[in-house]
C-alpha cells in the first residue's frame, strides 16, 4: 500500500511541465538539461556558458499533511570554488588569514593596516631588536619584556604608518595598479572612519609607549614628526625611501635608550645609519614594482631616479650598511660570532643585489620580502656575540 502512494506520488510530481521538458534529465544531468531548454527556446533562453557545478544536492522535505506531498528539491550550486578562481585567474588568487578568520566588517580595517603583510612589521621591528640585544649585559640574553613590548608597538606604529599612508595618498592610490584596491582608495572605508581607526591605533601605542622611561617617551613621541609626514615626500623629492629608512629605523636609537636611559652615539649612530641605508637597498627594489605607475600619477622615487644604474647605488648602499654595522658592533665590543653573521649578511645582501630582475614586479616583490631574513641575520649574530663577550 506504502509503495503505491509512493509510485503513485511520484509520478505526479514528475509529469511533464509547461515547458515540454522532462525533470528526468534535470535531476540526472543538469548540463542536458540547460542545453535542451536553451534550444527549444532560443528567444528566451541565450547561448551562455554554464558555471562549472560544485555541488548537486538533493533533499527530501516533508510538509504537513498526507505521504504524497513530499517534494523533491533540487539545490544546484554554480559558485565557483577557491579552485576555480585559481584556475580562472592563473593561480594567483589566495587567501589570507585575515579574510579566512576576521569577521567582514572587520577586514577592512585589518587590510588598512596591513596585517595581511607582515613584512613592514618586521622590517620596523628588527632594528628595534637589534639595538636592545646590543644594550644587554654581557653573557645575558636581551630583556624580553622589552622586546614583546617594541613587537607590539611595532605592529602599532607600522599600521598607523599605513593608516596616515593610505588616507594621505587615497587620490594617488587610484591610479596605481597595485594600491587600487586599498580599502579608502576603493571606498570600502571613509576618511572619518581611517581617522578613527588611526585614533585608536595611536591610543594603544601612547599604553606601550608610558610602559618606558621618560628619556625613551620623548624620544618616541618624536618619531611621529616622521611618521605623519614621510607619506608627503613622494611628492617633493626623488629620495623618500631615504626619509622612510629615517622613519622605520628610529627603533634603533629607542630600543638603547629604553634599556640605558640614554643614548651612546658611538653604538647606536652607526646602527642607525645601517638601517636607513639598509632600507635605501629594500624600498629601491620595491619601487621598482610601481615605476610606470609613478611616471603616470607624478611621484618620485629612487627607483626613477637611478634608473639603469640601480644596482650600483644599491651596491653602494649595501657596502655603507653593513660598514655601520660592523662599527657599531665593534664599538659596542661585541663577541666574534657577529661578525661571522656579518659575512653571512653580506652574501644575503649581495645575492639580492645581483640577481634581482628589476623588470619583474613578482621578483622585485621576492627580494623585498626576503629581506626579514637579513634582519634575522644580524639579530642572532648579536645575540650570539653578545652572549659570548
Amino acid at each position: 500500500m506504502a509503495s503505491a502512494l509512493i509510485s503513485r506520488s511520484s509520478r505526479r510530481f514528475l509529469k511533464p511541465c509547461s515547458s515540454s521538458v522532462s525533470l528526468y534529465p534535470a535531476i540526472f544531468n543538469p548540463v542536458i538539461s540547460s542545453q535542451q531548454s536553451a534550444s527549444q527556446n532560443p528567444s528566451q533562453n541565450p547561448p551562455f556558458k554554464l558555471p562549472q557545478l560544485q555541488s548537486f544536492n538533493f533533499e527530501f522535505r516533508k510538509t504537513t499533511g498526507s505521504l504524497s506531498s513530499f517534494h523533491l528539491v533540487a539545490h544546484v550550486s554554480t559558485w565557483p570554488s577557491k579552485e576555480n578562481k585559481n584556475h580562472q585567474s592563473g593561480g594567483n588568487v589566495s587567501s589570507s588569514w585575515v579574510e579566512l578568520y576576521l569577521p567582514r566588517k572587520v577586514q577592512p580595517y585589518a587590510r588598512l593596516a596591513r596585517l595581511d603583510k607582515p613584512i613592514g612589521t618586521w622590517l620596523l621591528l628588527w632594528p628595534c631588536m637589534w639595538s636592545i640585544t646590543l644594550a644587554a649585559t654581557p653573557g645575558h640574553l636581551p630583556d624580553f619584556k622589552m622586546l614583546a613590548l617594541f613587537g607590539c608597538g611595532a605592529l602599532l606604529l607600522r599600521g598607523a604608518g599605513c593608516t596616515i599612508n593610505d588616507l594621505l595618498d587615497r587620490d594617488i592610490d587610484t591610479m596605481v595598479e597595485r594600491t587600487k584596491l586599498r580599502p579608502v582608495a576603493s571606498g570600502l572605508l571613509t576618511p572619518f572612519q581611517g581617522l578613527c581607526f588611526l585614533g585608536f591605533q595611536l591610543l594603544l601605542g601612547l599604553g606601550i609607549l608610558l610602559q618606558l622611561n621618560n628619556y625613551s617617551r620623548v624620544l618616541g613621541a618624536s618619531s611621529l614628526l616622521l611618521v605623519f609626514s614621510y607619506p608627503l615626500m613622494k611628492r617633493f623629492t626623488f629620495w623618500p625611501q631615504a626619509f622612510l629608512g629615517l622613519t622605520f629605523n628610529w627603533g634603533a636609537l629607542l630600543g638603547w635608550a629604553a634599556i640605558k636611559g640614554s643614548l651612546d652615539p658611538s653604538i647606536v649612530l652607526p646602527l642607525y645609519a645601517s638601517g636607513v641605508f639598509w632600507t635605501l637597498v629594500y624600498d629601491t627594489i620595491y619601487a621598482h614594482q610601481d615605476k610606470e605607475d609613478d611616471l603616470k600619477v607624478g611621484v618620485k622615487s629612487t627607483a626613477l631616479r637611478f634608473g639603469d644604474s640601480t644596482k650600483e647605488w644599491i651596491t653602494g648602499f649595501g657596502i655603507a650598511c653593513l660598514g655601520g654595522l660592523a662599527v657599531s658592533g665593534f664599538n659596542a665590543e661585541i663577541g666574534w660570532p657577529y661578525y661571522a653573521s656579518l659575512a653571512v649578511a653580506s652574501g644575503h645582501l649581495g645575492w639580492q643585489i645581483w640577481t634581482v630582475d628589476l623588470s619583474s614586479r613578482a621578483d622585485c616583490n621576492r627580494k623585498f620580502v626576503s629581506n626579514k631574513w637579513f634582519g634575522a641575520i644580524i639579530f642572532g649574530g648579536i645575540l650570539a656575540g653578545r652572549l659570548s663577550s
